[in-house]
């Protein structure tokens, strides 16, 4: 039975049906009836089942100790779709030559609401020695200064229900509480949110939270607990009927819920996992004590290029990333700006070679089968910008060195905002109301119009707008946009 049988249904991918998918579709590579749930996953999205998931399906094929239930804090979406499927997903990798593989890492779905008992469960048993997130920025229920939001209506819940919590800190608390009680080690706590210093956070909630419920569990997290920062990367894109269709053809199995990345992917977390974690290094993540050198390499070389590329790539007409790297004048200055500018502002991190990752970079930017706007790119660059790019510039003015490159995306920034207010089209950014007065009342008169911009102070900072050196620069290239 194939999918180009016009009177036959395809078959559901299913742990019956998978062994007959198409030839050269990747299938797990052991016995799932074998594997045990060592992992707690909570938001099960495009993600997780894109990235942590499918490190863990690699590992099985080693170690069946790291099966994982995922749990979903909101919405059976993802429950309704893989559980007729018995937790088996496709993965299609993206590339010039796309793959296949049938991922079987996810052995349980549940949904917290529905069933906390079982979540709990999970959470306390011997086995479970790692807990995951991918539940967003928001779902840490941080304040604006980083700590435990005390206020958010889902903390306020669960510090008065802790038996019965609705939120991610909330249940891992619970969690760790009975662990506690069972006389067991507490679970690693991996968060794998691009949020800085996301471990560290997490623990500080974690163990604040605690502590106004039992202080000496609070105690025992805080000196027992292995919360490492992290640093996750690979492009995404949601999954469509158009990548449905492509896996059933390609599978021959259907499929309800496939998922879709770039061939490249990126995890790297602060070796400080407990003896008994997961060998997450045999199948390619990266453990090093300088996350933060990861983190800074990826703002400045990919984020801060991504920005370049958009704000000049839409200046020039493009629409994509793909569009803009095919540009040869574009492709150019993102080469020049990694590594004559940004290279040299980076101590690179034990494991990274700074020379082989911009290649990467630029080789993922050429990826015919990722469609990235340009458009959505550009959204909230008076966010953005900051630390993309002026971090690098300063420290490049510091060092007496050019900014000729570097005042290239802050003035095609200034362009595009003038280019779409003009236009009478919506800004996407917090500084949306400002920068549309600004965009109509340009001139594009260099002098006129950059002085305007630069009295952003939230944006450019008094001691840079005030730089002759940097004025100039960023008057030239505004000017050279023109």
């Amino acid at each position: 039975m194939t999918a180009s049988s016009d009177t036959t249904p395809a078959l559901r991918l299913s742990a019956t049906s998978y062994p007959g998918a198409i030839p050269g579709v990747a299938l797990p590579a052991y016995d799932r009836d074998k594997v045990q749930i060592g992992v707690v996953h909570f938001g099960p999205g495009a993600f997780h089942r894109a990235h942590q998931a499918f490190y863990f399906d690699q590992l099985l094929a080693s170690d069946p100790r790291w099966g994982i239930c995922a749990v979903s804090l909101k919405s059976p979406g993802v429950r309704d779709a893989l559980e007729p499927q018995d937790g088996l997903y496709t993965l299609a990798q993206l590339d010039a030559d796309t793959t296949f593989r049938v991922v079987g890492s996810i052995q349980e779905v549940l949904v917290a609401p529905e069933d906390p008992p079982s979540v709990f469960a999970r959470l306390a048993a011997p086995t479970t020695r790692m807990v995951t997130l991918t539940v967003t920025e928001k779902g840490y229920t941080l304040s604006a200064e980083g700590g435990l939001d005390e206020n958010h209506p889902d903390i306020v819940h669960d510090l008065a229900h802790p038996r019965e919590p609705q939120s991610a800190v909330g249940y891992i608390v619970e969690g760790l509480r009975r662990r506690h009680a069972a006389g067991l080690a507490p679970y690693a706590v991996v968060a794998c949110d691009n949020l800085a210093d996301n471990g560290w956070r997490l623990k500080a909630a974690v163990v604040a939270f605690a502590a106004k419920l039992d202080a000496d569990l609070a105690a025992w997290i805080e000196r027992e607990g292995s919360f490492p920062r992290t640093m996750v990367d690979s492009i995404t894109p949601a999954t469509d009927d158009a990548l449905r269709a492509r896996v059933l053809a390609a599978t021959g199995l259907e499929d309800a819920w496939p998922i879709q990345r770039e061939a490249f992917t990126q995890w790297v977390v602060e070796d400080v996992l407990p003896s008994d974690a997961p060998d997450l290094a045999s199948v390619g993540v990266i453990l090093t004590d300088d996350v933060r050198g990861f983190e800074r390499a990826k703002l400045r070389l990919l984020n801060g290029v991504h920005s370049t590329l958009a704000y000049a790539g839409i200046l020039r007409g493009h629409e994509t990333v793909f569009e803009a790297v095919s540009d040869p004048a574009l492709e150019s200055l993102a080469r020049e700006l990694m590594t004559q500018d940004i290279i040299p502002t980076l101590t690179a991190p034990r494991g990274l070679d700074l020379a082989q990752y911009a290649e990467a970079i630029l080789a993922r930017f050429r990826n015919p089968e990722i469609r990235h706007y340009l458009s959505q790119i550009a959204w909230d660059g008076s966010q953005k910008l900051p630390f993309r790019i002026l971090g690098t510039l300063t420290e490049t003015l510091e060092a007496g060195r050019s900014i000729d490159r570097l005042a290239i995306p802050l003035a095609a920034w200034m362009r595009f905002i003038a280019l779409r207010a003009k236009a009478g089209e919506a800004i996407t950014d917090p500084l949306a109301e400002k920068l549309s007065a600004l965009g109509v009342s340009a001139t594009g008169e260099a002098k006129t119009d950059v002085a305007a911009f630069l009295a952003l102070d939230t944006v450019f900072p008094a001691a840079l707008a005030g730089n002759p050196t940097f004025v100039a620069a960023l008057e030239k290239a505004y000017a050279d946009l023109a």
